[in-house]
């Protein structure tokens, strides 16, 4: 089995490996939304960037999500604002919640060909208790003049197909995309704008070098003003303590076959994007070719088959029991970066050096808006950011992460049998 991205996406741009001393003003490091994103708009505002990608750009995770674009932080905006104070904190909520603009506008600029759908996201409760934080949301955000509402069961109903819901929070501002396909769009956007885009380079080190910096692959080296490393749950050992900020969870996804008319017709009819309200999220769209996917949590490693994630197939048979049988043609998984306390996290250890990563399962939108962020910010640091630039803390005890996933996982799952999830 394979990612069904990789059968559908837009053709790659050529990103060549690095073979050659280059010199720029901005080295970037990793090549999925974030340091795409980043690159974007250095080149287009000038810079000379290379970007080096140790696979090829949407390779990780930005290749292989579920494909939402959802609006907004993973905390809700007073809690957001409370943690972080009423400028920041306000700033924080409307970059996350203006991201979906961002990636829509620059799929719409860039003529990037991605099955883009701005249809509006579902946040859905399955109980009357997972509702309730749910209808917090939505004021919230209504306060804040977005388009969210409540729904209730019939008009969910309406939306998805089934009646496995008590309600709903409606967010007009999500949609959702090919994600590979918006990868590479927004590489050879990148490649336009002038960035050197390298994949086949994996990053080995990074050291100073006089008042700039010096970035090494295995065969070839960057000389730099700046560094920003954007390898999120992919991060390795490249900057100390960085793995261990974040916990690499793996998410989890199959797809059908294309669904006959009939049956496309009844799930997700309206075809906005959907995931669920509680303490294990299942989320779900059907996409241009009417393929349904649906992901979740899965193994603590990469999927090869669906026999490995059946719990999900069996799951979308009891939303829709005309599902019963359907064949699953693709199945598969990515590293997803969570952290400690569900916020993006962006660090400068040193001058010259920024780092963004962790966005808990928002990373199409947030990061795509996040490497407009530190664009704008090498461009103009006296603007500053819209999140907190903070120190790379270590998890306590990161080198049992396996561990606790599987104990979080399966308490919430224990918890919510019981009907308090």
């Amino acid at each position: 089995m394979a990612i069904l991205y990789q059968d559908t996406a837009e053709e790659a741009p050529e990103t060549p490996s690095l073979k050659h001393e280059a010199r720029c003003d901005v080295v970037v490091i990793g090549g999925g939304f974030t340091g795409l994103s980043t690159a974007l708009h250095l080149a287009s505002g000038g810079s000379k960037v290379v970007l080096l990608e140790a696979q090829s750009p949407g390779f990780g995770a930005s290749g292989r999500n579920g494909g939402q674009v959802n609006p907004g932080l993973k905390l809700d905006p007073d809690t957001v604002e409370r943690d972080h104070g009423s400028d920041l904190g306000a700033r924080m909520n409307a970059l996350a919640g203006r991201a979906p603009d961002l990636v829509f506008d620059l799929v719409s600029r860039l003529a990037i060909a991605c099955e883009a759908r701005r249809n509006g996201t579902l946040r859905a409760a399955i109980t009357e208790e997972a509702a309730a934080p749910v209808r917090v949301t939505a004021e919230q955000l209504k306060k804040r003049g977005a388009p969210a509402e409540m729904l209730g069961a019939e008009e969910v109903a309406r939306l998805t197909g089934t009646s496995r819901y008590r309600a709903a929070m409606f967010d007009r501002r999500g949609g959702d995309l090919n994600p590979l396909s918006y990868a590479r769009g927004l590489a050879r956007a990148a490649i336009e704008a002038g960035a050197a885009i390298h994949g086949g380079s994996r990053a080995l080190s990074v050291a100073r070098e006089g008042s700039g910096w010096e970035v090494r692959t295995s065969r070839a080296k960057v000389l730099a003003a700046r560094v920003v490393i954007a390898t999120n749950g992919y991060s390795d050992g490249l900057w100390p303590r960085l793995k261990r900020s974040i916990v690499p969870v793996f998410g989890a996804i199959a797809a059908t076959a294309p669904l006959p008319d009939s049956l496309a017709k009844l799930v997700m009819p309206q075809r906005a994007v959907l995931y669920e309200s509680g303490l294990i999220t299942v989320y779900y769209r059907v996409d241009a070719r009417n393929r349904l996917l649906i992901g979740g949590r899965g193994p603590m490693h990469e999927i090869h088959d669906c026999r490995e994630i059946a719990p999900l197939m069996r799951y979308a048979a009891r939303l829709w029991p005309a599902l019963e049988g359907i064949a699953y043609t693709h199945a598969w998984g990515g590293r997803l970066a969570m952290t400690r306390d569900h916020y993006p996290h962006v660090h400068e250890p040193a001058p010259g050096l920024l780092i963004c990563l962790g966005y808990n399962g928002r990373g199409v939108a947030l990061a795509t808006a996040l490497g407009q962020e530190l664009a704008r910010y090498i461009a103009s640091p006296a603007a500053g950011i819209d999140m907190p630039i903070s120190g790379i803390k270590a998890i306590p005890l990161h080198r049992f992460w396996r561990v606790g996933v599987r104990f979080v996982i399966a308490r919430a799952r224990f918890s919510e049998a019981l009907g308090r999830g």
